[in-house]
């Protein structure tokens, strides 16, 4: 997530099939290595990408013409990269909106959408927030995050409330520099702990009624 959009990397395929799509970052599993060494081998590998803060296993893709030739079946998994980090990504490597998504490889798209659904509804009953937030950050600036990654605006007032009933809002303490504009510092958070917790099985986040 970057720029108050949710994005996915992507990068574009230089051999057919699909030569010069976008497609996601994978590979194949080492006989030595569990299925997570492996992602965050490849990402590191192939897109410099080292600096993933969660990570899950999302579906498994396997129509069979999924890809032309001979069958192959993929395991997906969702990697989420906090708000503040903006590595450096190889020359055929991009960071795409994924409510604007270039024309892909394969069944990328709907794995992408897939990822997409999977982190908004676990937004509203785990603290998996923690993985797209900086270490410290103000309630506004998660507002944006959480909107963000939901696709529509979230009171930050509603998002406070929300989130310090489950626990989930520590104080550091500390304060935002002031703007341009003054005003009174805004108090930073962070999350407590940086394992993946179920808050609220039964909570969903919601948009806003729309206006008639």
């Amino acid at each position: 997530m970057r720029s108050a959009t949710l994005r996915v990397l992507l990068w574009r395929r230089a051999l057919d099939p699909h030569v010069g799509r976008w497609s996601l970052p994978g590979g194949r599993l080492r006989p030595d290595e569990d299925v997570e060494t492996s992602i965050r081998r490849q990402l590191a590998e192939k897109v410099d990408v080292r600096q993933l803060k969660h990570v899950e296993q999302l579906a498994v893709f396997s129509a069979p013409d999924r890809v032309p030739g001979p069958r192959v079946v993929a395991t997906a998994f969702l990697g989420l990269v906090p708000s503040d980090v903006d590595p450096e990504v190889p020359e055929d490597t991009e960071w795409h909106e994924i409510d604007a998504l270039p024309r892909t490889a394969f069944d990328h798209r709907e794995i992408v959408l897939g990822a997409r659904d999977r982190l908004r509804s676990k937004l509203s009953y785990t603290n998996i927030g923690f993985a797209l937030a900086p270490t410290e950050f103000t309630v506004s600036a998660l507002r944006e995050i959480y909107s963000a990654a939901l696709g529509y605006k979230v009171s930050a007032t509603n998002l406070q409330r929300v989130l310090s009933r489950r626990g989930l809002l520590v104080p550091t303490g500390h304060t935002s520099p002031p703007g341009r504009a003054g005003g009174r510092p805004a108090a930073l958070f962070s999350f407590p702990g940086a394992g993946i917790q179920v808050t609220d099985p039964f909570a969903v986040f919601r948009p806003p009624p729309k206006r008639r």
